[in-house]
């Protein structure tokens, strides 16, 4: 049921955030649909089983949601000029797991509250056990223009290790669906699972690569305290990831990726060229404002950053009698706030001007990444700091080097 929410101070039962939101700065939108059917053996996200809801009622959702949004219309009309959603993302979880009709509801009231900019980004998160024409055809009738679909692996045991449910002939279907229906389709990979080899690997990406998608994302396999798979490697029953194939497993898929025509923009992420990244993920890592509407969901506008309550049934309880859903809230300081920046900016393509640093040292210690190899060297004379494939493999100590 996802890991604990941070500590912070206690929010306002009406929601007001008491800072003036920047109207030059994109707004996005991120939906929270915390339902699943198995709960994977790797995931700590905030989701739910049925077992799990204890009351809360997953045929409501779609309508407690939109008293959130309806909240948040007048939280962000007393913060400035209500501004256009760029961006809006259905996360969990699985949001398919939802009608397709709740799902254009609840975009429906993203659009009323906020109205949805002409070139706004629509994506839903899919697995592909819940994908059929008919449903792909109802979110795009709606707006949706863009679904990410959780292949994790084309190898059966691979997917067996991870406790996925879909079978390869599966992503197939959704794709085909999703694309007949006129969407952008991303597909989403994980790699370093318990028994997978590089060969294990390579037929994904192939596979992968075969199904001719708009958008790939390639994520190292992280063990999470609480999961299943944390206890699972705890008691000696499968072997933990071994980091040194995993990085071999990033550089055949920066291989193989860049061959076919995919550009790197984001340590995890390849697009076929600029437009079709994910432009939702880019708003996260350039610190754009953002409302994340459903329980445990997190936000951030004008540099104050709050989060919800986790459980669907409290989530429902607090908007049932006009309160905020909000649990905690903070405004992280100014060294917080560089250190986030220099992590994040740090793994786009465009990467981070070197002016901004911090400080002396830390613009000298561009140098020492240069000769080390993590940093590329033409754009760091350019006072651009851009990982190099090394460097994105040690992202974290660049992010340490530049921050010490």
């Amino acid at each position: 049921m996802g890991s604990a929410l941070p500590l912070g101070d206690p929010a306002p039962a009406d929601g007001l955030l008491g800072v003036s939101a920047d109207p030059h700065t994109d707004f996005g939108v991120y939906l929270h649909v915390p339902f699943c059917r198995v709960r994977c053996g790797y995931c700590d996200f905030n989701t739910y089983t049925a077992p799990e809801l204890r009351g809360a009622r997953q045929d409501q959702y779609a309508d407690t949601l939109l008293g959130e949004i309806d909240l948040a219309r007048g939280v962000l009309e007393e913060a400035g000029p209500i501004r256009p959603a760029q961006t809006v993302f259905f996360g969990g979880g699985t949001p398919t797991l939802l009608p397709a009709g709740d799902l254009a509801r609840m975009l429906e009231g993203v659009r009323e509250a906020f109205g949805l900019a002409p070139n706004a980004e629509v994506t839903v998160e899919a697995n592909p056990d819940t994908v059929t024409p008919e449903v792909v055809d109802q979110l795009a009738a709606a707006g949706v223009n863009r679904m990410s679909i959780g292949m994790q692996s084309s190898v059966p045991h691979v997917l067996a290790a991870l406790d996925r449910t879909h079978t390869p002939s599966n992503v197939s279907t959704a794709v085909a669906a999703a694309k007949s229906a006129g969407l952008d389709v991303s597909l989403d990979l994980i790699y370093g699972a318990p028994g997978e080899s590089l060969d294990d690997w390579r037929s994904s990406l192939e596979t992968a690569l075969a199904h001719e998608p708009d958008h790939i994302s390639a994520y190292a396999l992280i063990i999470e305290q609480g999961t299943k798979l944390h206890r699972q490697i705890s008691r000696g029953e499968v072997p933990a990831p071994d980091d040194d194939l995993q990085a071999d497993m990033y550089e055949l898929a920066d291989e193989l990726l860049g061959g076919a025509g995919y550009e790197w923009y984001e340590v995890s992420n390849w697009s076929r060229g600029e437009n079709h990244r994910s432009r939702h993920n880019l708003s996260y890592w350039r610190g754009f404002d953002w409302w994340g509407f459903g329980p445990g969901a997190h936000s951030h506008v004008a540099g104050l950053r709050w989060w919800n309550v986790k459980h669907p049934a409290a989530y429902a309880q607090r908007l049932s009698t006009g309160s905020s859903p909000a649990a905690g809230r903070e405004t992280p300081h100014a060294e917080q706030r560089l250190l986030e920046r220099v992590l994040l900016e740090t793994r786009i393509r465009e990467g981070m001007p070197v002016a901004e640093l911090p400080n002396a040292d830390a613009r000298r210690a561009v140098a020492g990444l240069v000769a080390d190899g993590l940093v590329d060297g033409g754009f760091a004379v350019k006072g651009r700091i851009v990982l190099t494939l090394r460097g994105r493999l040690l992202a974290d100590a660049v992010v340490r080097a530049l921050t010490d």
